[in-house]
């Protein structure tokens, strides 16, 4: 069993713990996720690591109530104990021999670039970060981007925080102003990493998506994050879980992979629902 020592509700949706789980802790990169299930009867669900404290022993992840298990999971609070909690799994971000990168992140994805952006400055990187969310009521994270980051900008799709506008806009000025990044960073819906990486691909410049949102039981077994890679002309087949969840954007299928994640919603939204109900009852 594993303790949440502690619990944050970062926006209305948007959850932070700090899970008591000093193995993984010891070991745990940015890029990497853990496996957790609630309960004895609980599914598997993977969850990138947000942070983690060799000090204390303590992992931080956060996540966004979707369906079901997220559900079940922002009901527990701090002292109480998740049933299995295990990592660090998958490989860790690239860094060596970059010296200049943008961080580039979308809603919920910010948890997952936060490690990575801290983990640059920390190897003494110059870091520009870009974070879109689509409304003021939505935005996470902002001060401790603003701490690990040389150059910040904050944008929302509806003009109530920040700028106005998605991510796209501020790194397509950048670029085109003759910004020039060992590497980009883009971690968020497959939407915006799909136009992140059409943004950079004019300039040449590497990019790097995260597909840990197209997970789902994170061991490779039920193939639900499947992922078609075009590579010198040939297609290859990848997991985002064993083989990622990082990969060179400019190689992904975003259209399928997108196409993919669709067949789950009607399923995701009903377990989601009958989980609420269960809860409302009690």
């Amino acid at each position: 069993m594993y303790k949440i020592v502690t619990k944050k509700v970062l926006n209305p949706t948007v959850t932070q713990m700090e899970i008591d789980a000093p193995l993984v802790a010891n070991k745990a990169k940015p890029g990497q996720f853990i496996i957790l299930r609630v309960d004895e009867d609980g599914e598997r669900i993977p969850l990138t690591i947000a942070g983690a404290d060799k000090a204390t022993g303590t992992v931080k992840i956060i996540f966004q109530i979707v369906g079901a298990t997220t559900e079940k999971l922002g009901h527990k609070e701090a002292g109480e104990y998740l049933q299995d909690f295990v990592g660090p799994l998958g490989v860790a971000t690239h860094t060596d021999g970059i010296k200049k990168v943008c961080i580039v992140g979308g809603g919920v994805g910010c948890a997952i670039a936060m490690p990575v952006a801290q983990e640059f400055h920390a190897l003494g990187a110059e870091v520009t970060s870009i974070i879109g969310f689509r409304n003021k009521d939505l935005v996470i994270l902002e001060d401790e981007f603003k701490a690990c980051s040389d150059k910040m900008v904050l944008m929302t799709d509806d003009g109530s925080y920040g700028r106005h506008g998605n991510v796209c806009v501020p790194l397509t000025e950048m670029l085109k102003s003759g910004e020039k990044f060992d590497m980009i960073i883009t971690i968020g819906p497959l939407i915006m990493m799909k136009f992140v990486v059409e943004a950079a691909r004019p300039f040449e410049i590497p990019v790097t998506a995260s597909m840990n949102p197209i997970m789902i039981d994170g061991t490779g077994m039920c193939g639900g994050c499947r992922l078609t890679l075009n590579q010198d002309g040939k297609k290859v087949t990848k997991f985002a879980c064993v083989d990622g969840p990082d990969f060179n954007g400019y190689e992904i299928d975003f259209d399928e992979a997108m196409s993919r994640g669709r067949m789950y919603s009607d399923f995701e939204r009903h377990a989601y629902e009958e989980t609420c109900n269960l809860f409302r009852k009690a």
